[in-house]
């Protein structure tokens, strides 16, 4: 059966109740779409925790860390900015770390990572930018 994002209304529940929003391959670089996006979505309200093993200090003012497993508190979504190709290690991680949501950005697919996150209990969105889903969704904020 081909996969199916879940429907836009459980989205909306999904960013409602979201606390911390861990963005794994958050560029350090304002230029850069994965920093635009978790600026907007820190203004709007989320917690930001960057995931990216080759930056140090902090991002966005958050501490930056190497991985999902370094981060040392509770995570709801795990938002990707990485090639389809490299995130079946990420959804593991998600699993691991016991993520609620394994986002992957717009153009972002990987059937195989969407399995491993749905068989670890995680809700699981492909292909949509959640900078766009939640003014969407949630155009008042949180």
């Amino acid at each position: 059966m081909a996969f199916e994002n879940p429907p836009r209304e459980r989205i909306k529940e999904l960013l409602a109740g979201a606390g911390n929003v861990a963005v794994v391959g958050l560029s350090d670089n304002p230029d850069r779409i994965s920093y635009m996006v978790a600026e907007a979505m820190q203004k709007k309200g989320y917690r930001i925790i960057p995931v990216n093993p080759t930056v140090s200090g902090a991002i966005l003012g958050e501490t930056c860390y190497a991985s999902l497993v370094d981060i040392p508190e509770p995570v709801d979504i795990v938002n990707v900015f990485r090639r389809s190709e490299t995130v079946v290690p990420v959804a593991e991680e998600a699993v691991r770390i016991g993520a609620k949501v394994f986002w992957l950005q717009q153009g972002i697919f990987n059937d195989e990572a969407a399995d491993i996150a749905l068989a670890g209990g995680l809700e699981v969105i492909m292909d949509r930018c959640i900078k766009v889903e939640d003014s969407i969704l949630l155009p008042g904020g949180k």
